[in-house]
């Protein structure tokens, strides 16, 4: 581990987060930390964000007695940046997921993860690359419901931005634009709770977008989805520990019905639906989203 490099963020003093870089399966990764102990909660942030998004819930985990890392995915921050969209499947993802876990060294591993993260979570939990004791997913779809819904209108209008991002370099240019401002919007745009989410909040985020290849690596994430089949074959879709959905009602991007039929996959399912937030919720309502995962974690 190395500490004295840029960070895409710093944490307040009081906050017991730390941002370190470790070397897992060959590659650095930049992780936010917190707390102590044997249980590993793993956080995984999504686009376009940083493991700054988990900045509200990682203190309130720590608590807990967690010991807890969010890194910054592959193409995020001063994480690694492969260049080239084949670097980016998911395959690839999940492994990243499995060895940061190795690298961490816990045997009790508590998966979190949001929208992008989210995805490459239930990849992994479906495969079983490591053992998790729980799953934690905020506002994404299992598998097998995504792919049900995207058939149909209702969801496939909502979905025009992912064969947006397959054109080469018109979106890198328009979410650069005004010097990231559009990256900012991202968030503001579709957010219930504004207030939270100021210029000062998402300064990191923006910064961070700008970066030398940033955005390409970021969009990479999309253009594999659907160019590299990793993930629309695998043997089984079932996921057998106990997972907890969180789910903002007022997703834009997202419909409601993605939730339909999610227990034929996950039997020990619990879902919780917040009515007045966004898709990014645990930004959008922290304490909601603290106060039931508190709950369903000390269970």
């Amino acid at each position: 581990m190395a500490t004295e490099q840029i960070t895409s963020w710093q944490p307040p003093a009081d906050s017991g987060i730390s941002i370190k870089f470790v070397e897992a399966g060959g590659n650095r990764y930049e992780v936010a930390m917190a707390g102590a102990g044997d249980r590993l909660a793993l956080c995984l942030h999504g686009f376009p964000e940083l493991h700054y998004s988990w900045r509200h819930q990682m203190p309130m985990l720590a608590e807990m007695g967690y010991r807890v890392w969010a890194p910054n995915m592959r193409g995020y921050g001063e994480s690694h940046r492969p260049v080239g969209t084949e670097h980016y499947g998911l395959n690839r993802l999940a492994q990243d997921v499995a060895d940061v876990i190795d690298a961490s060294g816990a045997k009790d591993v508590t998966l979190i993860a949001h929208d992008w993260g989210a995805i490459v979570a239930w990849h992994f939990a479906i495969k079983k690359l490591r053992p998790l004791t729980k799953l934690i997913i905020l506002n994404v779809p299992h598998p097998k419901c995504g792919q049900r819904e995207i058939k149909k209108w209702r969801q496939l209008k909502k979905s025009w931005y992912i064969f947006f991002f397959q054109i080469p370099w018109l979106p890198e240019k328009l979410l650069a634009r005004g010097k990231g401002r559009a990256i900012q919007m991202a968030f503001r745009g579709n957010a219930v709770n504004t207030e939270l989410f100021d210029d000062q909040a998402l300064e990191p985020y923006r910064q961070a977008a700008l970066r030398p290849g940033a955005l390409t690596a970021m969009l990479s994430y999309y253009r594999a989805l659907l160019q590299i089949p990793d993930g629309r074959d695998l043997p089984t879709y079932q996921v057998d520990i106990p997972t907890l959905v969180l789910w903002g009602e007022q997703d834009i991007a997202l419909d409601i019905h993605l939730l339909d039929g999610l227990e034929d996959y996950v039997p020990d399912l619990t879902i919780k639906r917040f009515p007045e937030a966004s898709h990014w919720v645990q930004q959008d309502v922290p304490d909601a989203v603290n106060a039931e995962l508190q709950t369903w974690l000390e269970g």
